[in-house]
Order: C-alpha cells, then structure tokens, then sequence
C-alpha cells in the first residue's frame, strides 16, 4: 500500500486531471442521483470508493476528502491526523516522528501539490477540522451533490 500511495503522489497530476473529469461526470449525473435518491446510492458508492481510494490512496474515508488540495497525499494517513500542514516533528529526512520508517504525508502533499495547476494555493488553505459524522460516507457523491446544487441555486460551479 505504502508504495502505492507514493506512486499516487509521484503521478498527482494525472490523478487530480482524472477526478476533475470524473467529478463532472458525477455533477452530470444529478438528476438520475436525485431520482434514485442519494441516499440509496450511499452505500454501494462508498463502498466502490473505498476499494479505489484505499489502493490509491490508503484512504481511511473520512468523508471530506482533500487529496486534490494535498497532491494526492491524504493527510488522514498521518499517525496524528493533521488535516493542515506538519506537526513540526518532521524528521531532517523527511519522515514521520512517530512513524520513522514513513515519509511524512505533509512532505508528499508539497512535493504532490507541486505537480498540480494551483494545486500550491490550495495547500495554503486552512481545511475544517474533520466531521466524524460523516466517516464512512461518499465523498465522492457529497462534493458532486453540493456542486450541482450550488450551479442549479446560480452559483460557482
């Protein structure tokens, strides 16, 4: 797995260019989401999502995915789950204070954020802290729901 999440941060760009298109395909398909009813489609959803994101990504699901703003270094990986930068026990070679034998995911996140257009400025910003209640939950539909909504209410898609 551990080489795997590295691989996902070496190709970040690909990998967010991917999801970009994705979650367009997801936006397109709200009126089909909506008919069903998401809550329908929860379950086998995330249940996809896990399998993908955890080969990938080593994701733990906790519902509010950030990858694209992290390089495709998901910051729930790190033993203390910082959501917003380093803990400043950073070893001199890059690795994990509590982990020695991993790189720390904040390290990955910059040199994967490098590889994204913008994807810097997005690392600059300050992510909430995370919502236990929606661990387990689809990303993937939450994001996708919430952008369709907001382009039917005339907002920034």
């Amino acid at each position: 797995m551990y080489a795997l999440r590295q691989w996902s941060v070496r190709h970040a760009r690909g990998l967010n260019a991917f999801y970009q298109v994705f979650e367009s395909a997801l936006v397109a398909l709200h009126p089909f989401c909506k008919r069903v009813g998401y809550e329908r489609l929860e379950r086998p959803v995330a249940a996809i999502e896990r399998r993908v994101k955890g080969l990938l990504f080593d994701c733990r699901m906790c519902g509010q995915c950030v990858l694209s703003a992290t390089g495709m270094s998901c910051p729930m990986n790190c033993p203390k789950n910082l959501r917003n930068g380093p803990c400043g026990g950073v070893r001199a070679n890059g690795h994990c204070e509590v982990l020695p034998q991993m790189r720390c995911v904040w390290v990955a996140a910059v040199a994967g954020s490098a590889r994204i257009e913008g994807g810097r400025d997005a690392l600059a910003a300050v992510q909430p802290a995370v919502d236990r209640r929606l661990q387990g939950k689809s990303s993937w539909l939450r994001v996708a729901r919430e952008r369709a909504e907001r382009a039917a209410a005339g907002g920034a898609s």
